[in-house]
């Protein structure tokens, strides 16, 4: 069981992050937010698959007007992306926006952050101060120490403006795409500040690659009780990143949602075309929202013996297999009707 590091809860739309809620699995619109149309139903698709917190980039007026739209008809709390421009934070407030990610020492003037602050008291929209290692303050870059307490250095920063102007609804996020450098920042920064962390590896690349760098990286801190609220960031569809997310989290115990699933390698024991049957079983139950364990077994050794835990499965044989449940063996069928007899078993388990 893992012990979760205690948090200042905060509230976005009807989420809570920190204290003793669940890590949240949040993911970001690759959409124009002026395109209201096109967003929404990123938004919407987003939500389907569980995301409970989407971001959208605000890069102008038009953007930040577009956001009054959107947030009527989204599903899930919204959080605008603001950089330098403390107007676009301010119109975004008041078009109805869940929450900010801005970082309060690059909006400029005092007076500016002040307004925006102010606005954000006034209304309870939580700020996430979001550091990158790529774009850390030209002071901070000539010190002569390990890039991870840079940006540690630049988040304490941030997060003493706003606690100057008596604001603590404040998330915090230090990212790199170097996961070592990112576990070490979070780490640190964990042991400082008691607001809740917005885990993630930026730049992680694509499915693959973004996947084992998200994986180790946020793992790594999960493991040890350190994060709020995930983002597995990824140059793929952002659905993607939501299932990456929950997969994750399940993995570590820290979410049930939807199915775990669970395979054997392939051996020189399979008589039965084990790859693509794992993948049909995980195609066909990828939106399943049960949170149920199935396995694919290669062959009577490993299941329904090695897999004795899981829900339902199935193993193979010479061109045929069983279907289990719990260990108990339901079905013996031919290899081509595996997957349908699972299907039926598991289908009728949850009329």
């Amino acid at each position: 069981m893992i012990k979760r590091r205690k948090t200042k809860q905060i509230s976005i739309g009807n989420v809570k992050i920190g204290g003793d809620a669940p890590i949240s699995v949040q993911s970001m619109c690759n959409t124009d937010t002026r395109d209201v149309k096109t967003t929404l139903n990123q938004i919407h698709e987003l939500a389907a698959k569980g995301c409970e917190l989407v971001r959208l980039a605000v890069l102008n007026a038009e953007a930040a007007d577009a956001i009054k739209d959107i947030v009527k008809k989204s599903p899930v709390p919204l959080i605008a992306d603001i950089h330098f421009d403390y107007k676009l934070a301010i119109k975004c407030i008041n078009n109805g926006i869940n929450a900010l990610r801005l970082n309060p020492g690059n909006i400029g003037k005092r007076e500016n952050v002040e307004k925006v602050v102010t606005l954000a008291k006034q209304q309870q929209i939580p700020i996430r101060i979001g550091v990158n290692a790529g774009s850390l303050e030209k002071d901070l870059l000539d010190k002569d120490i390990p890039l991870s307490e840079k940006m540690v250095l630049s988040a304490l920063g941030h997060i003493k403006i706003l606690e100057d102007l008596d604001f603590d609804l404040i998330k915090v996020s230090l990212k790199s795409s170097d996961v070592l450098t990112t576990i070490e920042a979070y780490r640190s920064i964990a042991e400082k500040i008691p607001y809740p962390l917005h885990l993630g590896v930026t730049e992680a690349g694509t499915l693959r690659g973004g996947l084992i760098k998200s994986s180790v990286g946020l793992g790594t801190l999960l493991a040890e009780g350190i994060g709020d609220t995930i983002r597995v960031s990824l140059t793929e569809n952002p659905v993607e990143e939501v299932s990456a997310g929950f997969d994750i989290l399940k993995s570590l115990g820290l979410r049930e949602k939807g199915v775990n699933f669970v395979s054997c390698p392939t051996c020189g024991r399979t008589q039965i075309d084990l790859i693509g049957l794992a993948k049909k079983v995980e195609e066909r139950f990828k939106d399943f929202d049960k949170p149920i364990t199935i396995a694919t077994m290669g062959c009577a050794v490993n299941g329904p013996g090695e897999a004795r835990h899981a829900d339902f499965g199935i193993a193979g044989g010479v061109n045929e297999g069983i279907v289990f449940k719990k260990g108990e063996i339901i079905a013996k069928v031919p290899e081509d009707k595996l997957l349908e007899k699972l299907e039926e078993i598991i289908i009728k388990s949850y009329k």
